[in-house]
């Protein structure tokens, strides 16, 4: 199997204030085009196969500035479904509930069509979206490359090497960088973290 690229969208003012962002559908900063743009020469020393990008304006605006064509939009890379916890920080959530975990608790209830999800759902997503990877990745002639959100490549990670989604926690992402997923010896290992272009 071919590697898989993984890119979190740049900056946006929640990404800044630290408030959980899911569906509400927010442009990046202009810190974040920056980011965006500076991708571009990284990204071409790939020489990518195929693109798949979340819905979302964030992801979709970071893969355009850093020069990515034909990518397929699907609706399983949106980000974590944070229910009653959208638009809240995680301070302000232990306010009330001190020992909350995203990874291992979940998000409070929300509205009807945002209704949250927990950490095993947003792992059946992320295996989805993996079975997907892989079967592009029989015709692609380069790394398949995600443009996606923090916390969903996050539980992707965990899942590409086995690992429970609750596992994500250990895998830090942050914006407008670049991760690489491959193998060594036919096992999943993560070759890159966190890349950044060069200054």
């Amino acid at each position: 199997m071919g590697d898989l690229l993984l890119v979190r969208h740049g900056e946006t003012e929640w990404s800044v204030s630290g408030q959980h962002t899911s569906w509400t559908d927010l442009p990046l900063t202009e810190n974040g085009r920056a980011q965006a743009r500076g991708l571009a020469p990284l990204l071409d020393s790939f020489r990518v196969g195929a693109v798949f990008v979340s819905p979302l304006k964030r992801a979709q605006e970071t893969a355009e500035l850093a020069g990515l064509t034909g990518a397929r939009v699907d609706a399983d890379l949106v980000e974590w479904d944070y229910g009653g916890y959208e638009g809240i920080t995680t301070v302000e959530i232990h306010r009330t509930r001190p020992d909350w975990f995203l990874f291992t608790n979940g998000v409070a209830p929300g509205p009807p069509e945002h209704p949250g999800e927990s950490p095993e759902e947003v792992g059946a997503r992320a295996d989805r979206m993996l079975a997907k990877t892989r079967t592009a990745m029989e015709y692609a002639e380069g790394p398949v490359l995600l443009v996606a959100h923090g916390h969903f490549l996050r539980v992707l990670t965990a899942r590409y090497l086995g690992l429970p989604a609750s596992d994500g926690a250990l895998f830090q992402l942050a914006t407008g960088t670049v991760c690489r997923l491959g193998t060594e010896h036919g096992r999943p290992v993560v070759a890159g973290w966190n890349v950044r272009p060069p200054s």
